[in-house]
């Protein structure tokens, strides 16, 4: 007997999904100086075609990342997209950097860590070569901060890598794996 094809889990339903293409159209037409030279139509397209990233534009969306095309790469033919909030992401503050840094914690635990989060979302922390390249397109994080990937050597001793933006320049800085802000969240890529 036929079984009936079991749906995706991480498929948004349509009017979502409708709503969704919508504010991102809107956000692309608004911050065109972000990605010259993209067609939206193409975006689109790409978008259309893999429901499962359409599901983590949403989670980025939803958590207060407000995601937008920033490069298009020539070789796969992706698009990219990294969170463009003026202020770290809402929804992502107040996180360690990892699942080991939130083990390590004896008592006040924060709710989550930044790593195990974008993961769960379907994207990637960005690299601080790619948050140095998206305060080229604007002044991000002038009261917050956002972790972000952070090299395996600084990691295995114990710390993580956080930027901000202060003073019209981007800082990079250093703290325990394991300690979190109010105002520290993490920003996240995706290609699709």
């Amino acid at each position: 007997m036929h079984q009936p094809l079991k749906k995706n889990k991480k498929e948004l339903p349509p009017q979502q999904r409708e709503q969704l293409l919508r504010g991102l159209k809107a956000r692309f037409e608004k911050n065109m100086d972000r990605h010259k030279g993209v067609e939206w139509a193409q975006v689109q397209a790409k978008l259309e075609a893999n429901a499962e990233k359409l599901w983590s534009l949403s989670e980025m969306e939803r958590t207060g990342g407000e995601p937008d095309v920033v490069g298009h790469d020539k070789k796969t033919g992706e698009y990219i997209f990294y969170d463009c909030s003026a202020e770290s992401p809402k929804d992502r503050r107040s996180l360690c950097y990892d699942h080991e840094a939130l083990e390590s914690r004896k008592e006040h635990k924060p709710k989550d860590n930044a790593v195990d989060m974008a993961a769960a979302m379907g994207i990637e922390l960005i690299t601080e070569e790619q948050y140095r390249e998206l305060q080229k397109l604007g002044d991000f994080d002038a009261k917050t901060s956002s972790w972000v990937k952070t090299p395996s050597a600084i990691r295995k001793l114990g710390g993580a890598l956080f930027c901000d933006r202060r003073f019209d320049t981007v800082f990079v800085y250093h703290n325990g794996a394991e300690s979190y802000y109010a105002g520290r969240a993490f920003r996240g890529s995706l290609r699709v």
